[in-house]
């Protein structure tokens, strides 16, 4: 497939994703796994930059265990809950008093039981004792002791409402507090609080005693059952009722009215009008669209002082902590129930639940979620979107860099919103878009990859060394299979005598000869980043700088042919312990211009190398064998290598070839030469400049004086024997040295 659809098919399939989190932010598609994550990510934010530290304005009257040994069970007896409140207000001069537990029946006492059954049985008509009862019973009522306490003062009681299908839905116990607003405060605008049909609620000379009420617990629990958040506001019989957080603000400031801030725009209610927000005097409340606010926890339990209510209740406490303090009475003993699951402990005391709001809609640090937030999410994964799917096209490292600071960059300005503007922008989304993008971008890209390479190895992986596959598939530009001209090496590598080798072989012995001598072979071909052309029986046709172009092919080249030369030697004891005989190879190398590509016919084609230059390495293969060495290279060869030493041959015109060529005979690495090696070369030079100059004199003595020390070289005693002729057949005056060979 054009590389043009695999790139529509990208940026489609990583649309589809920016698209489908669009819907969900536009609330046109929830998805409960995005909600889900939301929340991870929202309780992430939420510990790391929890204020912490103590806030000592709000402190918790404590029912504790300690209370409990010390007092008795609950519910204590109104005179010294009472006491209590007394204490508070006379001792410690606290600035408001609420309480998070109901008193929603009247107090019971056995005494009170005996005398009113005495009252209404045999002293019935017992005047002074009915007058004396009349008048003591008021005053020995706890309900009435406690009603007493609470009078004039800034007391909040604390409730509970049940919504439909809970616990409780149809009782209605207690009195409720004076609604917070009437009817006709919502009746343009789409209410988004809960309906509430029963209550608990405290006794109704409690409740006219004290200044304010509030309900304390929550309907709003999210699906992993932690509070997040709390209502402000519950409706029952078309009028509305605060929480206790915010009934104790309103109580601080004086009583000041519940001001109701709406929204227009909105496409989920019926009006297109929303509750945003609440006003207390100076205090903004910002609420979501079921009417609740966000906790702003402060830090895990401890965030406000705790003091025992018995320590209270005997004035064992340093009055500077309660001195002008908010005092909210609750309970953390374990067999009272009243433990939350939040983002911030898994086990928290509901009364510091409402300590932690009351403290942030005084520090004015409640986090909001406006309606535009919606339009700015949207924009902002439109534009990540845009940035991962360029992303995608980059190399992988890249490209994950590239994630990692869009992702950072993210993270810091979503933080900044959070922290300093008190604002709450949805970071699941864009976070999953970025990595949804690039992974989905990265698997495509693998899946394209790893075919273009199963595609490439089918093509080239015999013949070419596993690394230059993977560097093509890479780089799939930089190589063509169509026919190209390029500067390139070849090499063309024999088995010398091999023909008389295999006479002597079982078919079955030869073949396991050819696999044992060709895979070594080859293998320091592909070491080299050679590409093996073909095998011709015995032979090997291998070439560099296709199909990758490599700028050192000469050299490359030449390194294999040595390194092929040193591994058959290796090999030597393998074979005799093989009863095979011992080969020797013989290796002709080309550097120049030839044709490359796919080459064949309709019914077969294959990769190779075609043109002049190699059929003059297939030449330079077989005069290896006149000069009794086992490689030889051409001048253009020569001149393209570095660091390797090599000796100059002959200067000769190849069969079917009038231009001559200078030959060479590489003997390794400039550095690994021995001295011995070195004043050999030397010694051949000065006989071969002889031997140019027509001194068949001093060419003589020399090339003996070589073959002296090197009775086993060809090129020696090849040299004497050309000198022998020419002495007695002179050559012509402009004689150029070029000696023609007349064998292939």
């Amino acid at each position: 497939m054009p590389r043009s659809f695999h790139i529509a098919l990208r940026i489609g399939l990583s649309l589809c994703v920016v698209l489908a989190l669009m819907l969900h932010v536009s609330g046109f598609y929830p998805l409960a796994l995005v909600n889900r994550l939301e929340q991870f990510t929202y309780d992430v934010r939420l510990r790391l930059t929890l204020p912490g530290g103590v806030d000592s304005r709000i402190v918790i009257a404590d029912i504790d265990e300690q209370s409990l040994l010390r007092e008795g069970q609950w519910p204590w007896p109104r005179q010294r809950l009472a006491e209590l409140v007394d204490i508070l207000f006379n001792d410690y001069q606290i600035g408001l008093l609420a309480f998070d537990v109901v008193f929603p029946e009247p107090e019971r006492h056995s005494a009170f039981t005996v005398l009113d059954t005495l009252a209404q049985g045999p002293l019935r008509e017992n005047a002074a004792f009915q007058q004396e009862w009349a008048t003591l019973r008021p005053a020995m009522s706890g309900d009435a002791r406690l009603a007493t306490s609470l009078r004039d003062r800034p007391v909040v009681l604390g409730y509970s409402f049940a919504l439909a299908g809970q616990q409780g839905q149809d009782l209605r116990i207690g009195q409720l507090p004076p609604a917070a607003l009437s009817s006709t405060a919502l009746t343009d605008t789409a209410s988004p609080f809960a309906v509430a049909t029963g209550y608990s609620a405290n006794l109704p000379i409690l409740q006219a005693s004290a200044r304010s009420g509030g309900f304390f617990n929550s309907p709003l629990v999210d699906q992993d059952g932690l509070f997040r958040r709390l209502p402000l506001l519950l409706r029952h019989d078309d009028q509305w009722y605060e929480n206790l957080s915010l009934a104790m603000l309103r109580t601080l400031l004086g009583g000041p009215a519940l001001e109701i801030i709406v929204g227009t725009g909105y496409r989920d209610t019926p009006q297109g009008q929303r509750v945003e927000a609440m006003r207390v005097g100076a205090f903004n409340l910002p609420v979501d669209a079921q009417g609740a606010v966000r906790i702003p926890y402060r830090g895990p339990q401890g965030s406000f002082p705790y003091i025992s209510a018995s320590a209270i209740l005997n004035r064992q406490v340093d009055p500077e902590l309660l001195n002008g303090a908010i005092v909210l009475v609750g309970a953390t003993a374990a067999g009272l129930l009243d433990l939350r699951a939040t983002p911030v402990q898994n086990s928290y005391p509901g009364v510091e639940v409402h300590a932690n709001l009351l403290a942030g809609m005084l520090d004015q640090r409640l986090k909001d979620q406006p309606a535009f937030i919606s339009g700015l999410e949207i924009l902002l994964l439109a534009l990540l979107g845009a940035l991962s799917m360029a992303l995608g096209f980059l190399p992988p490292l890249r490209a994950l860099l590239g994630v990692f600071t869009l992702a950072a960059v993210t993270l810091a300005a979503n933080l900044y919103a959070w922290q300093a503007l008190n604002l709450v922008i949805p970071l699941a989304p864009t976070l999953l878009l970025l990595a949804l993008v690039y992974l989905l971008q990265s698997l495509y890209g693998y899946f394209v990859q790893t075919r273009r390479e199963q595609r490439l190895t089918q093509c080239f992986g015999r013949y070419v060394p596993r690394e230059l596959v993977k560097e093509m598939s890479h780089r799939p530009d930089s190589y063509a299979l169509g026919g190209e001209c390029r500067q390139m090496t070849v090499l063309f590598s024999d088995i010398q005598d091999f023909t008389t080798i295999s006479e002597r072989l079982e078919p079955h012995q030869l073949t396991q000869l050819m696999q044992f001598i060709l895979t070594p072979l080859t293998q320091v071909i592909h070491a080299q980043r050679g590409t093996v052309d073909k095998y011709i029986g015995d032979a090997i046709m291998a070439f560099w700088g296709a199909p990758l172009p490599d700028p050192d092919h000469a050299r490359h080249g030449v390194l294999a042919a040595l390194a092929m030369k040193a591994r058959l030697a290796e090999l030597a004891p393998e074979l005799h312990a093989h009863d095979w005989p011992t080969l020797k190879i013989r290796i002709g190398i080309n550097t120049g211009m030839m044709n490359v590509g796919n080459m064949g016919s309709e019914f077969r084609m294959a990769y190779t190398v075609l043109g002049d230059a190699v059929n003059l390495a297939s030449r330079l293969e077989g005069v290896a064998k006149q000069y009794g060495v086992t490689i030889v290279i051409s001048e253009t060869t020569c001149a393209a290598i570095s660091g390797i030493a090599v000796r100059e041959l002959d200067r000769v015109r190849v069969k079917g070839r009038n231009q001559p060529v200078t030959l060479f005979e590489p003997l390794g690495l400039i550095d690994a030469l021995t001295d011995a090696q070195r004043e050999e070369i030397q010694d051949y030079e000065q006989a071969l400049a002889a031997w140019r100059a027509g001194d068949w004199e001093q060419a003589d003595a020399r090339f003996a004086a070589l073959q002296t020390r090197q009775p086993q070289e060809r090129l020696y005693t090849l040299y004497r024997e050309r000198v022998a002729v020419l002495r007695t057949q002179p050559p012509v005056a402009d004689w150029d040295g070029v000696f023609t060979l007349t064998d292939k």
